[in-house]
């Protein structure tokens, strides 16, 4: 079953059961996929549906870190509620150690020895982390090694 499938699956099931956040969460993730497949011009397979669900999950992250810091616990708490239906899609995140054994691969693939070669070791473990990994978290621990 596709992730366009899950998602449908899961939208009749909040509709069924009544539950207006799950069901609103899922409408927006639907949109947004809509939104980037016209963008793009071409129907989306799970890979660039994960893509699209990666992107919703960061902007639900620090929506809900800005409505925190502006003492909007309410907002805070949505955000947080929407990020929690939303990941539900995405696939199981990697561990930082399972991040760290694909950094070493692409260290010696790439034979990279300095920070100036993080761009090709960056290249393939976003290739192989897409979705499963936060960039930024991988960007540090890539940077770590090389430094």
């Amino acid at each position: 079953m596709s992730l366009q499938e899950r998602l449908n699956t899961a939208m009749k099931e909040a509709m069924r059961a009544k539950n207006s956040l799950r069901l609103n969460a899922i409408r927006l993730v639907k949109t947004a996929i809509k939104n980037k497949e016209i963008e793009a011009r071409q129907e989306f397979d799970d890979q660039a549906v994960i893509g699209v669900l990666s992107t919703l999950v960061k902007q639900r992250r620090e929506s809900g870190q800005v409505y925190r810091e502006s003492n909007r616990a309410d907002l805070a708490e949505k955000e947080e509620q929407e990020l929690a239906v939303i990941q539900e899609f995405l696939p199981q995140q990697l561990s930082e150690e399972e991040i760290k054994t694909i950094i070493e691969a692409a260290v010696a693939e790439t034979g990279a020895a300095s920070a100036r070669d993080m761009g090709k070791v960056m290249k393939i473990v976003s290739a192989k982390t897409v979705g499963r990994a936060d960039g930024r978290m991988v960007s540090e621990l890539v940077k770590a090694r090389l430094a």
